[in-house]
């Protein structure tokens, strides 16, 4: 093993054991560096003042080269703002400003530990962080039944870890906490478990209750106390898209330092937040760690993206740093919130109206982008067979009965005509039309 690997270890078993337990093969053997191209083009940046022929990067009048048929569309920036690579962890500025923007919107975290966050290529390239560092062959990773596909690729596929599930909503339909505290005891012989919270929930749109998110965190807590090594993971990507009286800040100020056997982990990004999904600007935090611990995590983490990606886009970094700091970006999302809270009540308006009879049930949902249906005597694919087939809607079946709407990008006004269409189709499946 790399002596630079082994330190970072030793940094981690003197300060958390537990959490040097939680690596996986990889993430134990895993490093950034510190002699390399990096390095030396760092040393260089600084010290280099007649010619700088380091970095693997053409430059022209002492700037970035470029071409303008590029740069004429991207006048508002200066080239050394869009063309240079970015550091492997992300911008330095964008990863403060976005820290200081978690302080304020979560007040859980004040006086807790955590690290400054690490620019990744959007979130699921932040989960396959997670998944590189902690998750090996049979561990366990513990999700509801109701939950984002790409978990299993990210996870199961890619690492060999074992979904474990457990019903997402309890008889109260409620969030099912005591389900989650089953699912992770059961995890004892293993001595590890994964857990994924995904608030709002991808597929039902649900965000647990602040009771419901103590409750959460006590599952969680008797699984550390159990002698269970928890890494805790707070996928956040519809972060702040929260429509009701439900836990408005992520749990993952709750998680720090909650026990020397958790590690809690945040996931989140501009991506879906700032509606720039195809900018691919996610980050990845840790807490609840000395000083000592979260650099080395740190550190692992950009090991792993340096070794994968090598870094994030420049382009994009810079352009989420420039809304960031605008005085005019708080007011434009505030006006994008009450959009989709607008198309959110008017879903669970018509919804409640009684005009689809008992064609269907929903699971409770009140923030993100997706809502499910349940559907009563209909097969799920078949329903949305017909409704590509012969009303032109477009939705996702997840298993035999659940019908997943985005209502995100509908507007509100035809939000009435694509349930209209989804309850005709419902009706042609169930009287034999294909």
């Amino acid at each position: 093993m790399n002596p630079l690997a082994q330190q970072l270890n030793e940094t981690l078993t003197r300060d958390n054991p537990h959490v040097a337990e939680m690596l996986s093969g990889l993430g134990k053997a895993i490093y950034l560096p510190k002699v390399g191209i990096l390095s030396q083009s760092a040393e260089a940046k600084q010290k280099a003042n007649v010619y700088n022929a380091t970095i693997g990067i053409a430059t022209e009048n002492g700037k970035p080269m470029h071409l303008d048929v590029i740069q004429e569309t991207l006048s508002a920036y200066e080239p050394k703002d869009i063309y240079e690579y970015a550091p492997p962890g992300g911008k330095p500025e964008l990863r403060t400003v976005w820290r200081d923007k978690m302080i304020v919107e979560n007040p859980s975290v004040a006086g807790k530990a955590f690290s400054l966050p690490v620019v990744t290529n959007a979130l699921t390239h932040g989960l396959s962080i997670v998944s590189d560092l902690f998750a090996d062959e049979g561990d366990a990773v513990v999700v509801p039944d109701k939950n984002w596909e790409n978990y299993e690729l990210t996870f199961s596929v890619r690492r060999g870890a074992e979904m474990v599930q457990y019903p997402l909503y309890d008889a109260d339909n409620r969030f099912n906490s005591a389900g989650l505290r089953d699912a992770l005891l059961a995890q004892k012989d293993r001595g590890k478990a994964i857990v994924l919270l995904n608030f709002p929930i991808n597929p039902t749109g649900y965000t647990p209750g602040v009771e419901e998110g103590r409750e959460i965190v006590a599952a969680i807590r008797e699984a550390a106390e159990a002698g269970i090594n928890v890494v805790a993971v707070t996928d956040d990507a519809y972060f702040g898209l929260f429509f009701e009286d439900s836990l408005q800040e992520s749990l993952f100020g709750q998680l720090c330092g909650l026990h020397e056997r958790v590690l809690a982990i945040k996931v989140d990004g501009a991506t879906k937040e700032e509606y720039v999904w195809g900018f691919r600007v996610g980050f990845i935090t840790y807490g609840g760690l000395t000083e000592a611990s979260l650099s080395a995590l740190e550190q692992k983490t950009t090991g792993i993206i340096r070794a994968t990606i090598s870094s994030g886009p420049h382009p994009s970094q810079t352009f989420i740093l420039r809304a960031l700091k605008s005085d005019k970006f708080q007011a434009q999302k505030e006006q994008k919130f009450e959009i989709m809270k607008g198309r959110a009540n008017r879903v669970k308006q018509l919804l409640d109206s009684g005009k689809y009879g008992a064609e269907w049930t929903y699971y409770p949902f009140n923030s993100g982008y997706f809502m499910c249906l349940k559907l009563i005597a209909a097969d799920a694919e078949a329903v949305r067979q017909r409704l590509l087939n012969a009303y032109g809607v477009g939705t996702i079946a997840l298993g035999t009965t659940d019908l997943r709407v985005a209502f995100s990008c509908i507007e509100e006004a035809n939000l009435e005509d694509l349930f209209d269409r989804i309850h005709k189709a419902v009706l042609d499946v169930k009287g034999g039309k294909e």
